[in-house]
């Protein structure tokens, strides 16, 4: 056992010193596999970057996740648009009775959401704010990370106390730095205390809404404030968070129908009043667009990989060609077959591999075109790729020059010049 690794040892050492001998025609032969692999992963490293930045930027909407409101997020050909119109919000009894008797749901929560409000603290003043009133189990529907301070309690919620969490860009704006939980702001003249500020998220790709100028607020505190105004744009949702299984997900949806018809005493016959919307329909777009793009850069890739194979197994033939002489001398000596053609075989896996290297080395350098919102990086799982698929290159190009090279006659490799 020991004897064949050190003949493997010693294939290494002669492949090692044939890429060395013949540095230009080692670099002119990889440069296929270079741009092969940079076409490859480069596509995948993209890909996968607009993947993880749509995602980001949709993470607002929860995963897991069913809305119930008024109208649909896609809206049927064939449904007349004033029956939509005419369907009722969803309102707080509604939330509560699906709180109660939905068994498939993790969590259930109300909200609404008003913008362009405008917030002052002394005498500083922040405009085009947004406000968000939620229930109290939003925290587990949503992804909401405070920074600073705490969530709000049970009690607050109940009795819809004034209390806020603020982003990170408004506590910014109006207390410059300074610790703003306990403070006392006004949201359209009206006083709230600040109990938290909201973890900063920065932009997203697109341009979907962030928490950096948004406040929370208990939803029946946010009732109270625009009493006089709810049907100018408060609109009540509810979401309703599932478990971990799509299938899950699919008997809490039909639950949810089931109750809310029922609740609203709709007939048998009678079309749905209310939208049951997923972002699972975003999730499915976007899995087939990265799907086609991972598929076209596999396609693009493989045509500067198959023309870097060609490259690598004609300059294979040619160095059995050039190297004819010392395979017979070496195969007098006692050299096995197997030493010949793993010597040959590893050149030319070494050739592919420095190639692909090359090509992940060049991939790496997209890194500096990132973006806040779009930043690009080389993952663990796109290298290990590009290295499989330029050894495999390497294996399939050399095959045939390595075989032919350990059946040479040494008496006929010998007298060779």
């Amino acid at each position: 056992m020991l004897f064949v690794i050190g003949q493997i040892y010693e294939s290494l050492v002669f492949a090692m010193g044939a890429l060395k001998e013949n540095l230009l025609r080692t670099v002119l032969s990889l440069l296929g596999v270079t741009v092969g692999i940079f076409a490859i992963i480069g596509v995948l490293t993209m890909v996968d970057t607009l993947n993880d930045s749509i995602k980001s930027s949709l993470s607002f909407l929860g995963d897991k996740v069913i809305y119930v409101e008024k109208f649909p997020w896609t809206f049927g050909n064939d449904y007349p648009w004033w029956k939509y119109f005419r369907r009722p919000n969803p309102t707080y009894d509604e939330y509560r009775f699906l709180e109660k008797n939905l068994t498939w749901a993790s969590a259930t929560s109300i909200f609404a959401v008003r913008g362009n409000l405008s917030i002052k603290y002394k005498n500083s003043s922040a405009r085009g704010v947004t406000m968000q009133g939620i229930s109290y189990s939003h925290n587990r529907v949503a992804d909401i990370r405070i920074e600073i301070g705490r969530y709000f309690t049970i009690q607050e919620m109940d009795n819809g106390r004034n209390t806020v969490l603020i982003g990170a860009t408004l506590a910014k704006d109006l207390f410059n730095g300074a610790d703003p939980t306990g403070q006392n702001i006004k949201v359209n003249n009206t006083p709230f205390t600040v109990i938290g500020i909201l973890k900063k998220q920065g932009d997203n790709l697109l341009g979907a809404p962030s928490v950096d100028n948004l406040c929370i607020v208990p939803f029946k505190s946010m009732l109270k404030l625009f009493t006089a105004t709810r049907n100018r744009g408060v609109r009540p949702q509810i979401a309703v968070k599932g478990f971990a299984s799509d299938e899950g997900l699919q008997e809490l949806e039909n639950e949810m129908r089931g109750t809310l018809r029922a609740y609203r005493g709709l007939k048998p016959l009678e079309d749905d009043n209310f939208a049951l919307n997923r972002p699972e329909a975003f999730a499915q777009f976007l899995d087939s667009l990265i799907a086609v793009l991972k598929t076209a850069g596999w396609f693009i890739g493989s045509f500067s990989m198959l023309v870097g194979g060609f490259g690598i197994a004609n300059i294979m033939f040619v160095s059995v060609k050039e190297r004819t002489n010392l395979i017979g001398i070496q195969k007098s000596l006692g050299a096995r077959n197997y030493f010949i053609l793993f010597q040959f075989l590893f050149e030319a896996i070494f050739l592919s591999v420095i190639g692909g290297l090359a090509g992940l080395l060049l991939v790496s350098t997209l890194s500096f075109f990132s973006t806040d919102t779009f930043v690009i990086s080389l993952n663990s799982t796109n290298i290990s790729i590009g290295l499989i698929v330029s050894s495999v290159i390497g294996v399939l190009s050399g095959i045939i020059p390595a075989i032919t090279a350990s059946r040479l006659d040494p008496v006929i490799a010998i007298r060779s010049k």
